[in-house]
């Protein structure tokens, strides 16, 4: 009767460990799968950066409620930010606050960072200070789980800081 319950116990632990590891597999692919397309996305320069968190120079760090993002192309770069901070120079028109912009003039060039990562830096060339696109950089570091900082370097505004999500965008037809 021992016999039989040892090996009863060792046949239920092999199962348990064979559940465990094949667990274990999955999601290790599920990783590496996950990391396969933040790299295609950012190599093909087609992302969505969601911003969750915002970190002034200045003031009081704060998550983000509403939808802000900053969408990358090829072709675009379009950014919806809010700004919370000291601004040298006010916009003319009050509602234009934040960072807001939509440009087809700008420079892109990525590097392979620390743990795999991207270091992506974009520069504007068509800024003008008179319509309030006065942003000199805005350098994004992605891990490979898809998290990723923002820091946006500004002529007339202290520099400011967003913790989010690079996503795939949607694309409208």
């Amino acid at each position: 009767m021992k016999p039989l319950k040892t090996i009863l116990a060792l046949i239920l632990l092999t199962c348990m460990s064979i559940g465990i590891v094949n667990a274990q597999n999955t999601r290790k692919d599920k990783k590496a799968a996950h990391a396969a397309e933040i790299k295609s996305m950012v190599e093909a320069q087609n992302y969505l950066f969601n911003a969750s968190y915002v970190t002034p120079m200045r003031g009081i760090s704060r998550s983000l409620n509403s939808q802000y993002d900053m969408t990358v192309t090829k072709d675009t770069v379009s950014a919806y930010l809010p700004y919370f901070g000291q601004a040298y120079q006010a916009p003319y028109n009050p509602t234009d606050g934040g960072i807001k912009f939509t440009t087809t003039k700008f420079t892109y060039s990525s590097k392979v960072g620390k743990k795999g990562g991207w270091t992506v830096t974009i520069k504007p060339t068509d800024r003008s200070i008179s319509d309030g696109r006065d942003v000199q950089t805005m350098t994004l570091n992605i891990s490979q789980d898809g998290f990723a900082s923002l820091q946006v370097i500004s002529t007339n505004r202290d520099p400011i800081s967003f913790n989010g999500t690079i996503e795939k965008r949607d694309i409208k037809k």
